[in-house]
């Protein structure tokens, strides 16, 4: 198995095993202020693992793509971070 589609994996299974926590973590508090703050956590943890996992991918790319299509997958990662985390 490639190990950059494993390293990939892996984190996105530790993210999803992060978040089905939270909501436990949330049930169990059972307090709306509290389970508010348990998810603006969550919120800090998403973009690091999308840029993660995105770097991750890129490297393993890298030797595979030619200069200019990894220009072009370059400008696209950052398009979806410019979408992701900029606030308007």
């Amino acid at each position: 198995m490639d190990k950059s589609a494993l390293s990939m994996a892996v984190l996105r299974m530790l993210s999803g095993s992060l978040e089905l926590t939270a909501a436990i973590v949330m049930i169990r508090l059972n307090n709306v202020e509290k389970a508010l703050i348990v998810n603006s956590m969550l919120a800090l943890v998403g973009p690091l693992v999308l840029i993660s996992t995105m770097a991750i991918g890129l490297v393993g790319l890298s030797d595979k793509l030619s200069p200019s299509k990894l220009i072009w997958v370059l400008a696209g990662v950052g398009c979806i971070l410019i979408g992701v985390l900029r606030k308007t």
